[in-house]
């Protein structure tokens, strides 16, 4: 195993060349949305999203093609499968799909036979999740409520705006979407909010005061002020408990 001094040698070695031959990843901020399009259910901004596993940004995982290929697919499965999860999927429906489609992996020869389950994968759990989230029917204004506040949950969302999209009125609008939702519109959009929040917090390093920028708060102390009331914690002490771990731990399939 390298020591400390060998792997920072090996990781300067890597950035060197990466620079010299303009090779870089994909954002974390795109590849995030694809998966959160993929637990939403939202067919159409999967299909949007969707990168092959042939397309530039993606880092080389091994010098072996094919190999490189089958790495990176097993991480998406890997992502897909958490993010469907915490989506509403059954937890042991989502593994075994998960297990399936990394043993068929496990046993391709070609990389067109691993694209191919790629296109499987994200489109089986897409299907699944938008089947989910239909079951139980909405009227088509919340819909279409629900989908413009997750488009937009880096803006300032008013439910003058909401109204205007329906073409309802505001005080209708806010009636029917309580009576179907459970909660009102502010507090469905500062839920989601905070969720996305949850999902910065744990996969990225950003600072809470640009989390709280890009989501549209008002000021810093505002946005701990919402995270810490639905989450019982505040931002840093939510990174402090989850940043990057959740991913790494199928402890909880057992």
């Amino acid at each position: 195993m390298p020591d400390n001094n060998d792997m920072k040698k090996m990781l300067s070695e890597m950035e060197f060349r990466n620079r010299e031959y303009m090779i870089t990843h994909l954002s974390y901020d795109r590849e995030m949305e694809f998966y959160q399009s993929v637990k939403m259910g939202n067919i159409e901004e999967t299909m949007r999203l969707f990168k092959p596993l042939t397309s530039e940004g993606l880092g080389t995982l091994s010098e072996d093609p094919l190999r490189n290929m089958k790495y990176h697919l097993i991480i998406t499965i890997a992502f897909v499968t958490r993010y469907c999860i915490e989506g509403g999927l059954p937890m042991e429906q989502a593994y075994n799909l998960s297990d399936l489609y990394i043993q068929r992996v496990d046993k391709c020869s070609s990389q067109k036979d691993v694209e191919s389950i790629h296109r499987e994968v994200v489109d089986e759990y897409v299907h699944t999740m938008n089947r989910l989230h239909n079951d139980r029917l909405l009227p088509k204004p919340i819909v279409t409520c629900i989908d413009y506040i997750y488009d937009n949950l880096h803006s300032k969302i008013t439910l003058d705006d909401l109204a205007d999209i329906t073409s309802l009125s505001a005080p209708y609008l806010s009636k029917l979407f309580h009576r179907e939702m459970g909660i009102t519109i502010k507090q469905y959009i500062l839920r989601k909010k905070v969720e996305a929040a949850e999902n910065l917090l744990k996969f990225s390093d950003y600072p809470c005061s640009s989390i709280s920028q890009y989501l549209g708060f008002g000021t810093e102390s505002h946005f701990i002020s919402v995270f810490k009331n639905c989450t019982k914690t505040t931002p840093k002490e939510y990174r402090e408990r989850f940043f990057r771990t959740r991913w790494g731990d199928r402890s909880d399939k057992k």
